[in-house]
């Protein structure tokens, strides 16, 4: 593996992104059905080089890995990669597990959602403990929307949202996979608020994030959580509110990540390595602010996020309109975040133990497993984190293990007594 070479990174740039991406020009603008196919779930390759394929989900917080192709990142280390829109997180679940996807665009808390029997697969013990986790890709970012007709729920008021939501009978609101990260920042917010989904009699639904809005606008759910820019269009379209950003849940919390397959961490070690510093040199990129507005622009397209850059931009900036009168809000070092000196990329144990205690107090474990630690340990790659951090020039932060609170409700979370967090009412 090579250090970057910042003067051929320039030259590529120069040319139009890539050597890659020129060559495949005319290819591409021969093939005039592939807007339509890349915007149903079509592949995007690098060019030529070492071939991986890579999932993702048409979210804001995929930026580093399509930045990483767009900007030549991926082609400067001789990688061929090929970006595939998985529509779903179980579609993305199931391709990483059975090997058509090398690994993903993926929610933190999926690997342990599936290997705790959350989210329920068709396979051995051993297909259900394969997903690994080599790096964080954001965050911050996500939010949960209401219906305007809720509006007296303000902004992140608990007991106006609870008098409101139950007040009004809403009882029917949608997450993106059970046991992932959006399923957690909305169950616990309910929790903070005195709401409880099964006593209350709440239906919360599995949906795609991309089909989010259509469901509020059609009235199938009266509220979501979900990643942007799903949560900006309802605001955009006048149909939502946002009640309350994930930043203003738990600042700094893990979202994405990039997630592999275990054959991929083993048998090619040396390709995910290269994968990762290409994915560390596009997140430093697109951390920059500077960058905000070219990031909208070249993820928003129909083959990846497929929204405006004004239903992008302004929440990747930070500026947001929250919708339904409430006014503006500014985030600015915890807006959706991919680098932020290396703070944002490690993957922490103690992240680990803080979602499977969720799944106690939530109801979806009946017990905190007896293995979490191990299972932790096996999911996450710290020793191969540490070792590409090292060559890519970036600090491993030392806060791994140590207590940290949530923001929401000033709760301090102990990683060396996670059963403690697992009971809490």
């Amino acid at each position: 593996m090579r250090p970057v070479n910042l003067n051929r990174r320039s030259f590529l740039q120069a040319l139009g992104v890539s050597a890659a991406a020129a060559a495949a020009a005319p290819l591409l603008s021969s093939c005039t059905s592939s807007a339509d196919d890349t915007a149903a779930g079509g592949t995007t390759p690098s060019g030529g080089g070492r071939a991986v394929k890579l999932g993702f989900i048409s979210l804001t917080d995929c930026a580093p890995l399509v930045i990483a192709l767009e900007k030549g990142y991926f082609a400067e280390r001789d990688l061929n990669v090929t970006l595939e829109n998985g529509k779903s997180w179980p579609e993305v679940r199931d391709k990483i597990i059975n090997g058509e996807f090398d690994g993903a665009h993926a929610l933190y808390s999926m690997p342990f959602s599936v290997a705790t029997g959350i989210s329920k697969i068709e396979g051995s013990a051993e297909a259900q403990r394969s997903m690994r986790i080599a790096m964080v890709l954001n965050n911050n970012g996500q939010a949960i929307t209401l219906a305007n007709d809720l509006a007296a729920a303000g902004y992140g008021d608990l007991e106006a949202a609870k008098e409101t939501i139950l007040g009004a009978g809403a009882k029917s609101f949608g997450q993106t996979f059970p046991g992932g990260t959006h399923d957690t920042w909305l169950r616990y917010w309910m929790k903070a608020a005195g709401m409880d989904p099964k006593a209350d009699g709440f239906e919360i639904k599995p949906i795609p994030p991309p089909d989010m809005f259509n469901n509020l606008n059609q009235e199938n759910v009266r509220g979501y959580c979900v990643g942007e820019p799903w949560n900006a269009r309802a605001v955009v379209q006048d149909k939502g509110f946002t009640a309350i950003t994930s930043q203003d849940i738990w600042q700094h919390h893990p979202e994405k990540a990039l997630v592999v397959g275990n054959a991929f961490a083993t048998e090619r070690k040396d390709v995910l390595k290269d994968v990762m510093l290409a994915t560390f040199e596009a997140a430093k990129w697109a951390d920059d602010p500077a960058n905000t507005a070219e990031v909208a622009t070249i993820i928003g397209v129909p083959k990846y996020v497929n929204a405006t850059p004004d239903e992008i931009e302004a929440r990747l900036g930070g500026r947001y309109d929250m919708g339904a009168d409430i006014g503006e809000m500014t985030f600015t070092e915890d807006r959706m975040r991919f680098f932020r000196d290396g703070l944002v990329n490690m993957p922490r144990k103690a992240h680990a133990l803080w979602f499977m205690a969720q799944y106690v107090r939530f109801g979806h474990l009946p017990a905190f497993p007896s293995d979490a630690s191990a299972l932790a340990d096996e999911v996450i790659l710290s020793d191969l984190y540490a070792e590409v951090a090292k060559e890519a020039g970036v600090t491993v932060p030392d806060d791994d293990m140590k207590p940290f609170t949530v923001k929401l409700d000033d709760t301090t979370f102990d990683p060396a007594n996670p059963e403690e967090e697992a009971t809490r009412s």
